[in-house]
């Protein structure tokens, strides 16, 4: 791909890897980013199990996890994405790095920021790519994810909420404990009211924000069909992180209600040392996945 620099731009001398911000980004042109590229990466993704799509009908509250379910697609992702503008759908491809092409587009962009993002963030890795094709006025429901998040807008509108992942008044201290330990986000409850308390980015081909770890967020498409690219890495910070919350979960588990995961703390400082010993041990540990992801 031949691209000298970063695709995406932002300020290194303000950025702080927990800190929501805006960026701007140099991709809306790249030729693997273009709806007919997108068709023939969908179509290789469906055969092998990589796509994820609701309907138009989910909702900001609609729980993510359970949203292609309750408001199933019926369409394929080749026919889903090839009449995007009428399939009232939401099209996630996932872990596009899976796909030889796509890996170098992932690798290219993200080592693109790398020098930045790794002044203050050590130890990037896990690299990820998500992309997302989504008809007019759909909704991306309420949820959060593990990774750090670099959120492009390729094509169309968008509005995007995002909360600070330390706002415990939008997302709990116990569902990031539960998230990190099982994947489920149950305990993630919507109320319009979150939206006052949301940093709202009104995305446009070019823009983009950054997002950590944990970040709730909810996006509702504009009139138009939207391409949006995500890239997503972990670092030793989320990697710690990670591995706190899932401590802390399985600390409620025995019911021990454990304070807000803080990793400078006296309290965290020694739930790592030990979670850490634990995850190497050579039995089977709940603490394994984490430490390796």
């Amino acid at each position: 791909m031949g691209r000298a620099g970063s695709w995406i731009d932002f300020d290194s001398a303000a950025f702080d890897p927990w800190r929501i911000m805006a960026v701007r980004h140099q991709l809306t042109d790249h030729p693997l980013l273009q709806l007919e590229a997108l068709q023939a990466l969908g179509e290789r993704l469906e055969a092998r199990g990589s796509i994820r799509s609701h309907a138009s009908g989910a909702k900001p509250g609609t729980p993510f996890n359970s949203a292609p379910d309750l408001f199933p697609n019926p369409k394929s992702a080749t026919d889903t994405l090839r009449a995007i503008r009428d399939a009232k759908a939401w099209t996630s491809l996932l872990n596009v790095q899976i796909d030889p092409t796509y890996r170098e587009l992932v690798s290219e962009v993200l080592e693109g920021v790398r020098p930045q993002v790794e002044a203050v963030d050590p130890g990037m890795c896990h690299r990820g790519g998500w992309i997302f094709i989504t008809s007019p006025n759909t909704v991306t429901p309420f949820h959060f994810d593990k990774e750090h998040n670099f959120i492009l807008q390729v094509h169309g509108t968008k509005r995007i909420y995002v909360w600070d992942h330390r706002d415990t008044v939008v997302a709990s201290e116990h569902s990031r404990d539960l998230f990190h330990l099982s994947n489920e986000r149950y305990l993630l409850r919507w109320r319009d009211e979150f939206r006052e308390r949301a940093r709202v980015f009104d995305l446009e081909p070019g823009q983009g924000a950054y997002m950590p770890s944990t970040s709730p967020h909810m996006v509702e498409n504009g009139p138009d069909p939207s391409v949006t690219a995500s890239f997503t890495y972990y670092t030793d910070a989320t990697r710690r992180d990670a591995l706190l919350h899932k401590s802390h979960a399985l600390m409620r588990r025995m019911k021990i209600t454990p304070p807000a995961v803080a990793p400078a703390s006296a309290f965290d400082t020694a739930t790592h040392a030990i979670a850490t010993l634990l995850s190497r041990a050579p039995a089977p540990s709940p603490f394994a996945e984490v430490a390796e992801s």
